[in-house]
């Protein structure tokens, strides 16, 4: 029998409110093996640049962009690269490790999880594939400018989805960053390169200013595929 999920309402607010939130979250579920799995839609206001758990330094010149431009520093629970959060929707999802009986690794959760997102971007005209990482990753400080086997790209290589983990007891949090209006100028001032990404309004070829609309349609399609990808119905 499939374990029920919640999607939590679609939320806005400061980075440091939501890594409280997933975290604590990710605590309790994973305090009760029979409690429901979560998925929940966000954004963060003011706009964040959210850091991995194990990224522990990161450049001097960030402290005075991030007041030039009036960004939060954030860190993350969960693993990974540095993440611009401005013109995105970030997604997070709690489950278990163990799935029908049977314990999943790393990598099957990944592809577990993400194939909710690969079948909504379907839906959507948008064929989506798993990235590639090279062997500079971990040196770079940017998630947006490597994709791993964990993160989503469309067909000519730039990324749509980054994704990370953290596991506790037999519980996951992933939670991902959708690019859906990238600010380049921003992304290159910060990582001194161009990073290769690519918004859902550019997809679309939408040229107007990123609307709640867009957002909100965009909520409702991703819900729908989770909840058949999950085979599940929201409480």
């Amino acid at each position: 029998m499939k374990k029920s999920w919640q999607l939590k309402p679609y939320a806005e607010t400061s980075g440091k409110l939501h890594m409280e939130l997933d975290n604590f979250l990710l605590e309790q579920h994973s305090l009760d093996p029979e409690s429901s799995s979560i998925l929940r839609f966000y954004r963060w206001t003011p706009p964040a640049i959210s850091l991995g758990f194990h990224q522990k330094q990161y450049p001097d010149r960030w402290n005075a962009i991030a007041q030039q431009y009036q960004l939060e520093i954030v860190r993350r629970p969960s693993g990974g690269r540095a993440v611009l959060h401005q013109g995105d929707l970030t997604y997070a999802v709690i489950t278990n490790v163990e799935i029908e009986g049977k314990s999943r690794s790393h990598r099957e959760m990944y592809e577990y999880i993400c194939g909710f997102l690969i079948q909504g971007f379907a839906s959507l005209g948008i064929s989506l594939n798993y990235g590639k990482s090279g062997r500079g990753y971990i040196h770079n400080p940017s998630c947006f400018s490597t994709a791993t086997n964990a993160d989503l790209v469309i067909n000519d290589g730039r990324k749509l989805i980054g994704s990370a983990q953290v596991y506790r007891r037999n519980s996951v949090l992933q939670h991902g960053s959708i690019a859906i209006a990238p600010d380049h100028h921003l992304l290159t001032e910060l990582f001194q390169t161009e990073v290769p990404i690519v918004g859902y309004q550019e997809l679309l070829q939408e040229h107007n200013t990123e609307s709640e609309m867009m957002i909100m349609e965009l909520i409702k399609v991703l819900s729908e595929s989770a909840r058949q990808h999950f085979c599940t119905q929201f409480l």
